[in-house]
């Protein structure tokens, strides 16, 4: 197998656009479905495919928030008007979200955690299938994805639990690159 430089100058400069500046138009059905199938080409020991997807989009977004938002006022996590109104913006303006479910359940022979490793790389993939499509993305977790009332509002079933959402846009910007780790400092050889 030879280089490819195309391949790695993407992967040495890749970086996300975060929700804010992520607008329309988002993917149509066509590009959304090619981004869910690279999103799906991950490890998955045993071929379980230990992952599903729930879609986000048009008006929902709006409802989505409403219903985030009487959630965090019930809970306590909002306690003010402006903090009710962030909640509800939680969905926007990316015009597409794409929520990524683990599966993950007991197996004979595949770890649970392994599986839910598959689901985590399911978001990156999907960020990168974001960006091949010339698209940006933005993968999340906040509070929603924890919460047991705003996750089976989401979408989630008994044993379930989202590992992302990954807002999709055009991006409105380009961001600045950020510090990366020094490669160096968090890296040892294993010498016995």
């Amino acid at each position: 197998m030879s280089e490819n430089a195309v391949l790695k100058d993407y992967f040495l400069s890749r970086r996300t656009v975060t929700a804010p500046f992520l607008a329309e138009p988002g993917p149509d059905a066509r590009q959304l479905r090619e981004m869910l199938t690279i999103a799906s080409r991950v490890p998955d020991h045993g071929k379980l495919a230990p992952w599903r997807f729930v879609i986000y989009e048009g008006e929902a977004r709006q409802k989505i928030g409403e219903r985030l938002a009487e959630i965090a006022e019930r809970t306590g996590r909002a306690k003010t008007i402006e903090e009710a109104d962030f909640e509800r913006g939680q969905f926007l303006p990316a015009p597409l979200t794409v929520g990524v479910i683990s599966t993950a359940a007991p197996h004979v022979k595949i770890p649970e955690f392994e599986q839910l490793l598959a689901a985590g790389n399911v978001c990156f993939n999907l960020c990168h299938g974001a960006n091949a499509l010339g698209f940006g993305a933005h993968w999340v977790t906040r509070w929603f994805a924890f919460d047991s009332d705003a996750s089976e509002m989401l979408g989630a079933r008994a044993g379930e639990r989202f590992v992302g959402f990954v807002h999709i846009g055009t991006p409105q910007t380009r961001l600045e690159d950020r510090d990366r780790p020094d490669i160096e400092a968090i890296t040892t050889r294993w010498e016995g």
